[in-house]
């Protein structure tokens, strides 16, 4: 689950009654590198995800990885499948990548805001569309982090959605980041869509591309209703 970019925002403006500073609790280790969740077949980089032509290399387990780097890019793969409890043959596979530029806010939230060519699939066995490819490009807040080491697991990166839901743990599978290049790797559209159907009906009602945020607009739009506010 996650913010909708303007709230995202308002929640990583620093307040000083709630800035954090980066003890132990999240300097065990750096956080760069690439991390990975359960079994760790589920992992970021070329072996994942082709954003150039919007193929993945399905894993053999679902999961998370998450990668970073020192000087602000950020990776994410994702693959889940969503149960649907009134038919439960009808599960929802999504297997989704992508990655762009981070910043450690002094609440000690994390604000990801991706480059634009992110992209997902879906599969939907009992939709009128079963399988297609959109863009995802959602910026993402996670309300806080932490690295710990356990004794059997080793590093384990924790990081809590916008709402302080825990997401799952991940080890740290590499100190070097599993990454594809860190910008964007290829043209897309605010309305760019690919579909994959067994049976394309209605599509257009079903399937809707989520475009790239501009978070300089959303900081000149927040100054303006400050500004709006003092006035008044």
């Amino acid at each position: 689950m996650f913010l909708t970019p303007l709230l995202a925002l308002l929640l990583a403006v620093p307040a000083l009654a709630q800035d954090i500073i980066l003890d132990a609790g999240h300097n065990v280790t750096t956080l760069s590198g690439t991390w990975a969740s359960g079994s760790g077949n589920v992992v970021t980089g070329p072996q994942f995800a082709n954003p150039a032509n919007q193929t993945f290399n399905y894993p053999s387990t679902t999961g998370v990885s998450y990668s970073f780097t020192d000087d602000g890019f950020y990776e994410i793969a994702r693959y889940r499948f969503n149960g649907n409890g009134t038919q439960p043959t009808c599960i929802v596979g999504v297997i989704n990548w992508c990655h762009g530029e981070y910043v450690l806010a002094p609440n000690g939230s994390i604000l990801m805001t991706p480059f634009g060519d992110g992209f997902q699939q879906i599969q939907d066995p009992c939709g009128a569309v079963s399988k297609f490819i959109q863009s995802y490009n959602d910026t993402e807040t996670y309300q806080s982090w932490s690295i710990y080491q356990d004794p059997a697991l080793g590093y384990q990166l924790q990081l809590f959605q916008f709402d302080g839901t825990p997401m799952p743990q991940q080890s740290l599978v590499s100190t070097t980041p599993n990454m594809l290049p860190t910008q964007a790797l290829r043209n897309v559209s605010s309305g760019s869509l690919t579909v994959q159907a067994d049976l394309a009906v209605n599509a257009g009602d079903r399937i809707r591309a989520l475009g790239p945020r501009s978070i300089g607009g959303l900081v000149s739009a927040v100054a303006a209703v400050g500004i709006a506010s003092a006035i008044l």
